[in-house]
């Protein structure tokens, strides 16, 4: 009888259990990916609504203050109502007037911030007169 030699590797690794590896770890870093961008757009939008709501506190003080008149631009300077000046979009750093509709009267304002994720915006409040169809949060006077 012949014998026959058995040769055993140890140690090692075939390139099929390599790949299966790289393939399930590239799974999970695509999936975190998206997590983490989703969770960004859902920050931004969350600071945008913020910033908005801080933009009409400081309109209904004007307001008060000014014995029932709204400043009549929408970029007048507040500096008493809002120190740090109009809030600024946290991704693309313009100013929410510059990016979404926006109208200031004596009588009324209405803000706008386009917002990044679908379904959270406000678009079917009739209060503003702002890009209908838009994926906007938007508030206006309380007045």
């Amino acid at each position: 009888m012949a014998n026959i030699r058995i040769i055993h590797h140890n140690g090692g690794f075939s390139l099929m259990e390599l790949l299966i590896v790289i393939a399930i770890i590239g799974a999970l870093v695509s999936i975190a990916a998206a997590s983490y961008s989703s969770a960004q757009k859902r920050s931004r939008d969350s600071r945008r609504s913020s910033d908005i709501k801080a933009m009409q506190n400081a309109w209904e003080q004007y307001y008060s203050d000014q014995g029932g008149v709204y400043p009549t631009l929408c970029t007048a300077s507040m500096t008493s109502y809002l120190p740090q000046g109009l809030p600024l979009d946290p991704k693309t750093s313009a100013n929410y007037y510059a990016n979404a509709a926006t109208s200031c009267t004596p009588s009324t304002y209405c803000f706008c911030a386009l917002l990044e994720r679908t379904g959270g915006g406000n678009a079917s409040d009739t209060s503003c007169t702002y890009a209908a169809g838009g994926n906007y949060s938007c508030l206006s006077n309380l007045q």
